[in-house]
């Protein structure tokens, strides 16, 4: 009469307080037969930017457990900092969710990895000003005016 007990997909019982579930929005993960996935990939500004999107259509929809409709939807996000940020949402049965999403990261990864598309971490490039050493007083002579 208090609480609600549900158990987690990793087979965790979590009990909670019916007045958080009154008073909560309650997100049910299970409830619809099909979700999408949604995941992210970002490639270099020099990579081929139309073969990277080719090699991922090709590798979603030719997965066996992706829905053929709704269709697989593949388009470029944003133009980033660092890379060319891709959005990829397949459907799938709910049960196969993590399997479908586990095999489509490491099959594009090793696609990428193979058609030399490479997948760019942030950097910073740090210039450096070169001083002359000849003009800057020596550490005895800074001592001396101080």
């Amino acid at each position: 009469i208090f609480n609600t007990v549900m158990r987690t997909p990793d087979n965790r019982e979590v009990i909670v307080p019916n007045g958080k579930i009154y008073a909560n929005t309650i997100t049910n993960f299970s409830a619809r037969d099909t979700r999408r996935i949604d995941m992210v990939f970002g490639i270099s500004y020099e990579d081929d930017l139309l073969k990277a999107k080719q090699i991922m259509t090709d590798i979603v929809t030719g997965h066996e457990l992706v829905l053929k409709d709704p269709a697989p939807i593949i388009r470029i996000a944003e133009l980033g900092d660092s890379c060319i940020t891709f959005n990829v949402w397949p459907w799938v049965n709910s049960a196969d969710l993590a399997t479908v999403r586990a095999d489509l990261i490491e099959t594009i990864k090793l696609a990428f990895d193979a058609n030399g598309i490479s997948i760019p971490y942030p950097q910073m490039d740090v210039h450096f000003n070169n001083v002359d050493a000849a003009n800057e007083p020596s550490t005895q002579d800074k001592n001396e005016s101080a």
